[in-house]
């Protein structure tokens, strides 16, 4: 895998990333597509919004339909027709909190399925065979999401924890044209422990840095902070990504930051609920205000919902619980996610 910046503006940048599958442009917003579908939408869909990448699942792939049935149907980009770039996270977020009956020990974990409860066992060898299987552009190392809030000494046995499993990731770690290999600071909100985490991962060497277990209750605030201390130790030539987040305020921080590439739940699983992201704010469409609007859910946007479709008409999909309601609402939240990210590098 191959970044390039080609722009900065004070600490934000722009720039490339050259995978197996594709050019991803920066700062990129990963629709999460967690088990091989973005959900409501239809992979070309997807792409006509200006997604380069999205993201799927390890924990949720692994129990269903299974790795190794996906590479023997050709790997993820051929199973759910995605022909661009694929990041992958490693399924350790996922044993945390979907998971039932967990139990971590030194070598991984041991948890029960959330869909029927059958036991399984995930260490960073196996997490890292079940992304190659996938056929992963940009894999993620297996880690602890430190919970929050935690005790420094909580949130330092988890770091220390991911640090191990990280150094094993990279050693269990195929490397391939294209394809690569990003690890994960961790540490709460803890200066010292962010630092230890990420110093010892460019140590051990990756090609891309994402900061993990922020916006998980921390407030805005706290998550900038973080980062401020943070991402001035990550090294400038290579991708930084901040996981599960976020809302298009967190982004814009975030890229002015340095952050470089953002995935999230949040507009396909408000577009699902009735809510919009518009220029200006947010619309409940659900409202009994909008049953006779007949104005475009967004008018700057060009989604098939606000060309096509009047509020009245997404007002009424979506208190019917139609399909369409949510086809249309999704369609146009990550139409939203995409113009922000490219007026960010186009600003």
């Amino acid at each position: 895998m191959k970044f390039k910046i080609t722009a900065t503006s004070d600490k934000a940048r722009t720039g490339e990333i050259r995978t197996a599958h594709g050019i991803i442009k920066t700062p990129a917003f990963m629709p999460v597509g967690t088990a091989a579908t973005v959900k409501a939408m239809l992979p070309e869909s997807v792409r006509a919004t200006g997604a380069d990448i999205i993201l799927g699942n390890t924990y949720h792939l692994m129990l269903r339909p299974g790795a190794e049935r996906i590479a023997k149907l050709g790997g993820l980009h051929k199973f759910m027709n995605w022909p661009g770039p694929i990041l992958t996270d490693s399924g350790g977020f996922q044993v945390m909190s979907l998971a039932k009956l967990r139990k971590i020990d030194k070598d991984g974990v041991t948890f029960q399925s959330h869909i029927d409860g059958g036991e399984h066992r995930l260490t960073p060898e196996k997490s890292m065979e079940i992304q190659h299987l996938l056929g992963s552009d940009i894999t993620m190392v297996f880690d602890e999401c430190t919970p929050y809030p935690a005790t420094h000494e909580e949130a330092e046995d988890s770091m220390r924890l991911s640090l191990e499993w990280a150094e094993r990731s990279k050693q269990a770690f195929i490397p391939s044209p294209g394809h690569a290999l990003f690890g994960i600071v961790q540490g709460g909100i803890y200066p010292d422990l962010r630092e230890e985490s990420a110093r010892a991962l460019v140590d051990i060497g990756f090609d891309g840095y994402a900061i993990g277990g922020l916006a998980v209750g921390e407030g805005q605030e706290e998550m900038f902070n973080v980062l401020d201390y943070t991402i001035p130790l990550l090294p400038e030539n290579k991708p930084r990504y901040l996981m599960g987040v976020g809302k298009p305020d967190d982004i814009i921080g975030a890229v002015a930051r340095g952050i470089d590439m953002f995935d999230c739940v949040i507009p396909t699983r408000s577009g699902r609920n009735g809510q919009a992201y518009v220029r200006g704010g947010t619309i409940n469409i659900r409202n009994a205000e909008y049953a006779d609007d007949l104005h475009p859910l967004d008018p700057e946007c060009l989604c098939p919902a606000c060309l096509d479709y009047a509020r009245a008409y997404l007002h009424h999909l979506v208190k019917s619980n139609e399909i369409l309601g949510s086809m249309l609402m999704t369609w146009h939240n990550l139409q939203y996610y995409q113009d922000l990210m490219k007026g960010l590098r186009e600003g």
